[in-house]
């Protein structure tokens, strides 16, 4: 954003600066008028009763923190975010690295691990009701194989399947980025490890890591992005209140919605959006660093 004023503000002083603004203005409309300004009315919604009209303070914050549902689903949300964001990273690149050692085959595998991302919700969770219900192929299997079936959505598992979901849904996007930043090492770097006798493990954490550290920044932010996108699959598959190992920031917000308890709805949204940004900072700034 600041790259973006800076180069607005040099416009300006080169005298194009009537032309950028006309350029700008629909998108910076559009931001302030869908994002800004929705964004402004949740921050003070939260400071102000369900009707939006008496002033409360930080009333709705307390009560939220103190919300026994509350810090069972921010739980459940780190949680879920500490296990699915390193292993997403650690699998996709793992994939991009196997696809580019077979590279005859590379281009059919990488539309096969895209499929995924252009699977409809209703079709995954098809697919989820298919493979986890009571009487799904999971259990057929465990069965065959002379053990007891498990619960999946209605025990700790469901936390296990929603991790599957989210691995297998985002695998192929998070493999296309890291195949970019693969893509812009220069041969030449390999050429010279090699020369020099490095094996393939000290050529990946020498040559390649140092080298990804732009891409492992995008990855992990998106990622983390991301994982707040797996509560449709949940929602549908279980309902407004799943299991507990499975019960997540989202299905309260939504919860919250649906009886109008805006309020505390607007407060924990706002606690949560400031949260992400100093995650994103501190990694920004983590990965800055290594650069």
């Amino acid at each position: 954003m600041s790259k973006a004023f800076a180069t607005i503000w040099r416009n300006v002083r080169k005298g194009d600066g009537p032309a950028a603004v006309a350029f700008l203005a629909p998108s910076f409309g559009g931001i302030t008028v869908f994002f800004l300004l929705p964004l402004i009315d949740t921050v003070r919604r939260g400071f102000y009763d369900v009707r939006g009209v008496n002033f409360i303070g930080l009333e709705s914050y307390v009560s939220v923190l103190n919300n026994q549902a509350f810090r069972l689903a921010a739980a459940n949300t780190l949680k879920f975010a500490a296990v699915c964001i390193p292993l997403l990273m650690v699998v996709s690149l793992g994939t991009a690295l196997l696809l580019r050692s077979i590279k005859p085959m590379g281009k059919f595998f990488k539309t096969a691990f895209l499929l995924p991302m252009a699977v409809p919700v209703a079709s995954i969770v098809l697919l989820w009701q298919a493979l986890f219900n009571e009487g799904g192929l999971a259990n057929t299997v465990l069965l065959r194989v002379g053990l007891e079936p498990v619960a999946f959505m209605d025990s700790g598992a469901a936390f296990w399947v929603l991790v599957f979901t989210y691995l297998w849904k985002n695998n192929g996007y998070n493999m296309i980025l890291w195949l970019a930043g693969l893509d812009g090492i220069s041969e030449t770097l390999y050429e010279a490890a090699h020369a020099d006798g490095a094996n393939a493990l000290q050529t990946f954490r020498y040559v390649t890591l140092p080298c990804l550290l732009p891409t492992v920044g995008v990855v992990s932010i998106l990622s983390l992005l991301n994982s707040f996108r797996v509560f449709r699959e949940a929602y549908l598959v279980a309902g407004a209140y799943p299991n507990d190992s499975m019960y997540l920031l989202q299905h309260l917000f939504n919860n919250w919605f649906m009886n109008l308890d805006i309020s505390r709805l607007s407060a924990a949204a706002t606690m949560l959006g400031v949260a992400l940004l100093l995650i994103i900072l501190v990694m920004r700034r983590f990965l800055d660093e290594k650069d």
